[in-house]
């Protein structure tokens, strides 16, 4: 009874610190910003007023908001799907198939993770370029009278053109991921598969994809609460908002409304739908993707 006393003290005692670090730095300003949202303050002054949910109420009578939700939805939502399947699609191959050269493929896919953001602004920015980017150099070579596409420049392509970044950017991190768990695969299964007449395609979707769920499942929610961050770096790096706006996220509205229009307690407001929408997103993906778990 002692022993089992003292080892559960000292678990306490190894948890408290830790305990005490994320209640400081993480459970008190979520609840702080739930607080502050409720008032109304000239920037970071001391100077509020109580205004209850009228934050709130301006959120959704807001066509900015309404605008720059739908960016947010888009890039998070879209480019998950996106990014997770073809990197499911890529793990598969470089896992499967005989390629030459495999730890080559594997290397080059996973660099633009180590990139840091303002690097991939800037290829980024060198590729859309208008007049010296590389993908209206490259049309003119076909097309001598080719017209520039303003892909930063203009609504119509400016979020496409963010969201092709930021899955370039992720696509090598969540390949290696699913590589690992695939490799760990018994390679008996895909021989019983063929000895049973399966084709690739029927082997993936019967060994490889069961068998990998968890790992798919994990890294579908750490990719979408990541992914807010990640779109609001890129945004700021690459087109500042522009233009017109138009490239902005929940996220960058925040911290315009926040620290730029000094709209401190509008723009906290923003920050928990911010907060609820990922929290919801999450949940819903944890339930649509709950499945069995299948034993090797």
């Amino acid at each position: 009874m002692k022993n089992s006393k003292d080892k559960k003290r000292f678990i306490a005692l190894g948890l408290l610190p830790s305990l005490i670090l994320y209640t400081i730095f993480m459970v008190y300003p979520t609840i702080n910003v739930f607080y502050e949202s409720l008032f109304k303050t000239g920037g970071l002054s001391g100077n509020k007023t109580f205004v209850g949910l009228a934050n709130f109420k301006l959120l959704f009578s807001d066509s900015n908001f309404i605008r720059y939700f739908q960016n947010t939805i888009f890039l998070i939502v879209i480019v998950t799907i996106v990014t997770m399947f073809l990197a499911i699609i890529f793990a598969s191959i470089l896992s499967r198939e005989k390629i030459a050269g495999q730890n080559f493929f594997r290397i080059i896919f996973y660099i633009p993770n180590i990139l840091s953001i303002a690097v991939i602004a800037s290829i980024f920015a060198a590729i859309y370029g208008m007049d010296q980017g590389l993908i209206n150099g490259f049309m003119r070579l076909f097309n001598s009278n080719h017209t520039n596409v303003p892909f930063l420049g203009d609504r119509m392509y400016v979020v496409y053109s963010i969201g092709f970044a930021m899955i370039w950017q992720a696509i090598g991190y969540y390949m290696v991921m699913y590589m690992s768990t695939m490799s760990q695969i018994p390679e008996h299964l895909y021989e019983a598969a063929n000895l049973d007449g399966a084709g690739k395609i029927r082997q993936f979707f019967d060994i490889t994809l069961p068998l990998t769920w968890q790992t798919i499942r994990t890294t579908l929610t750490f990719y979408v609460i990541s992914n807010i961050n990640i779109a609001f770096q890129i945004i700021k790096a690459l087109t500042g908002g522009g233009p017109d706006g138009a490239s902005l996220t929940l996220l960058n509205y925040q911290y315009e409304q926040a620290y730029t229009n000094s709209s401190f307690g509008y723009g906290l407001a923003i920050g928990v739908v911010v907060f609820l929408f990922s929290f919801i997103l999450s949940a819903i993906i944890h339930r649509l993707t709950k499945r069995d778990i299948m034993q090797y």
